[in-house]
């Protein structure tokens, strides 16, 4: 007899459930916190501030966008705060769900039951993505709030689009840290590797303008994400689906390696 489908999937997110409504209000109260602070440090008074900057420094941020509520809530935000709890809960979570539960004995459980291992791994993945949606939807929600409270002017089409990209973003870094996770078994591996891609996906979009080299841009998955200024511009059709080829891609590897390794089950 074969457990039902969805199974896997639900006791994941009962026995996070928790974690994710805290990861969830942390995300909703540091949107609120910094899209709060636009109204009186925007307009003069932020450009007054970057001048005192110096001018690479300002590229390089991607501060000189700032002195718009589309721009700051970008820069602060999307591709600051929201985006680093949104990647630092996906990369852990990814990470813990198969090589995490594995070397602490709890993945046996599922595994000697009768249920197949790409069941396993597919609604375990599923929950992860479900987990960054949550957080995705608080940050838009708190977001959306306060664009019209303060009368900020955000389009709601744009948020969704900056929104859909940062759900990609973080998506596919967990992914990436999942998929590692279920290939070598090892979370402090699937942590590492995770974590270094984003971080060098970071150096390499704020490093591009600095080093006047376009080509570093055209390989972060972070570029990919935020460099076409989606909440000013809406949707990025290339950069969306790059994200979503970065994050099937790795699926399918930790898919392929994870039904083929003995885990000694």
């Amino acid at each position: 007899m074969t457990a039902r489908n969805g199974t896997v999937l639900h006791r994941v997110l009962r026995t996070n459930r928790r974690s994710l409504l805290l990861w969830a209000l942390a995300v909703a109260a540091v949107t609120a916190l910094y899209t709060a602070f636009y109204p009186s440090v925007g307009g003069g008074q932020m450009d007054a501030m970057l001048e005192s900057m110096p001018s690479e420094f300002i590229t390089a941020m991607g501060f000189d966008s700032m002195t718009t509520a589309a721009g700051y809530v970008t820069s602060t935000v999307y591709s600051l705060l929201g985006a680093v709890l949104t990647l630092v809960c996906a990369i852990g979570l990814g990470a813990r769900l198969v090589a995490g539960q594995e070397e602490d004995g709890t993945l046996e459980l599922e595994l000697s039951a009768p249920v197949s291992r790409r069941r396993i791994y597919a609604e375990r993945l599923a929950a992860l993505w479900l987990t960054v949606l949550v957080l995705v939807v608080a940050l838009s929600a708190s977001l959306g709030v306060l664009s019209t409270a303060l009368e900020l002017g955000l389009s709601a089409t744009n948020v969704a689009a900056a929104s859909t990209g940062l759900l990609l973003f973080g998506g596919a870094l967990g992914t990436v840290a999942f998929a590692v996770g279920a290939a070598t078994g090892r979370r402090g591996v699937a942590l590492g590797t995770a974590a270094a891609v984003a971080v060098t996906a970071y150096l390499l979009a704020y490093l591009s303008p600095i080093a006047e080299a376009p080509w570093m841009e055209r390989i972060s998955p972070f570029h990919w994400y935020i460099g076409a200024e989606p909440l000013a511009t809406g949707f990025d059709g290339p950069g969306l689906a790059l994200l979503a080829a970065l994050a099937v891609l790795a699926a399918l590897g930790g898919a392929a390696a994870f039904t083929r390794r003995d885990l000694m089950v």
